[in-house]
């Protein structure tokens, strides 16, 4: 572990010692401060454009299954962009790439709001901005190593981040639909637009311009996507640890993604099933702010297999077919384990080569979000013929199984990750 950074936003000279436990320390980190508040921006645009262009697409179409397509459309793209465009990660200055990223979807943004624009056009720029996302997501996770050092303020860097987005999931959807009261849908995406310049400007001014992590950002060799994703997915302990990143959710999205059915077919009201919607992702806040508030990173560190392990098991409650009660206090539980991801944030900084951090960044944004987009299909799928109920359930047995394996190999890999990787510590 490390020492907290310094003030001055230099994280990389870090040396061991004691880590405060506590968010505190992160925020007076100088470069850290503009980060956090890009996010905000940023995550708040997103809900905002997404509420706007659904209704917008709804009244321009009349099509229930087109204003769905406008949600969609914000994982689709994922698979592609962050595969393709992961080798730019590392091969620009991180400053240019987060910047250019936010432009890019402020001008896309700025089009949806401009009088006139077909539908379609509104469906590829909706593309567009989650095509460059993932690169966004990753280039910016790679750049808080710099900023924050490659150790416990690191870990808490990305708990706040991931909280901004997980809270802008609670309250965003109802700010958004307020907004819509006073402001018209095209006016609401200008809101966006701006949101992302904004960000843009917070990046370009507040944080220090630093050069291309990779030696191939100047003539040399260009590297190919899938060269990135073999060079990520090649060694093994970074294996297994990728995996053990994308698969859970994979799992732990079932639930969430089959709650209306579940709630239509217990009979449970639109007032009952806004607070399931609500229990796992409150869960999820209250056991990062735990973690991070409460405990130190060694501590978080040794909880992490047995938090991980045990995730999935409150889910087993949905044998009994709780009602409103029991299901929230199940769903809240799901979401406290989650606590387990600032431990595994860690293993995986660690494990990465710093050459390779913007690829497997963005690479773990990519298949983080696009196979929670699978977990939802396939929950759906399995609900055709099975009754919610038991779907959950044995997804909470299969899931369990799959993270016991992937810690058995993350614990057998540990050894040759320290000898493969020496500056890991």
């Amino acid at each position: 572990m490390t020492t907290a950074p310094t003030d001055t936003g230099a994280g990389t000279g870090a040396t061991p010692g004691p880590a405060p436990t506590g968010y505190r320390p992160v925020f007076r980190v100088r470069e850290f401060r503009p980060v956090f508040a890009a996010h905000l921006l940023s995550v708040l645009g997103v809900v905002i454009a997404e509420i706007s262009l659904t209704v917008l697409v709804y009244r321009a179409t009349g099509s229930p299954l087109m204003s769905a397509l406008t949600f969609a459309l914000g994982f689709l793209p994922y698979a592609l962009g962050g595969t393709l465009l992961a080798p730019l990660a590392d091969r620009l200055p991180a400053r240019r790439v987060l910047v250019g990223c936010d432009l890019v979807c402020a001008a896309c943004a700025a089009a949806m709001a401009a009088p006139g624009t077909p539908v379609a056009l509104l469906l590829v720029l909706r593309c567009a901005m989650a095509f460059v996302a993932p690169l966004f997501q990753g280039t910016r996770s790679a750049s808080l190593a710099d900023i924050l050092g490659a150790g416990d303020a690191y870990v808490l860097g990305r708990s706040l981040l991931r909280m901004v987005a997980q809270s802008a999931q609670l309250i965003g959807f109802g700010l958004g639909g307020l907004l819509l009261t006073v402001v018209a849908p095209r006016g609401a995406i200008l809101l966006t637009a701006a949101g992302f310049l904004g960000s843009a400007a917070l990046l370009r001014l507040g944080t220090r311009a630093r050069p291309a992590r990779s030696a191939g950002s100047g003539a040399g060799p260009r590297v190919s996507p899938l060269a990135g994703l073999r060079a990520v997915l090649g060694e093994r302990r970074l294996r297994a640890l990728t995996l053990l990143c994308w698969l859970p959710p994979l799992f732990v999205v079932v639930p969430e993604a089959l709650l209306t059915p579940y709630a239509g077919a217990m009979g449970i009201s639109t007032a009952g099933l806004g607070l399931l919607m609500c229990a796992m992702p409150v869960g999820a806040i209250a056991g990062e702010v735990w973690a991070g508030s409460a405990l130190t990173a060694r501590t978080r560190s040794r909880i992490t297999a047995p938090l991980a392990a045990v995730s999935l098991l409150p889910l087993l409650a949905y044998a009994v077919r709780p009602g409103v009660p029991l299901l929230v206090g199940t769903l809240v539980v799901a979401g406290l384990a989650h606590a387990y991801t600032l431990g595994l944030d860690q293993w995986y900084v660690e494990a990465v080569p710093e050459e390779l951090r913007g690829r497997a960044m963005t690479l773990l944004t990519t298949g983080l979000m696009t196979l929670q987009g699978v977990g939802m299909a396939l929950a759906g799928v399995a609900a055709e013929f099975l009754p919610v109920h038991v779907v959950v359930v044995a997804t909470s047995v299969l899931g369990t199984g799959v993270v016991l394996l992937l810690l058995a190999e993350v614990r057998r890999t540990d050894g040759p990750r320290r000898e493969t990787h020496p500056a890991a510590k």
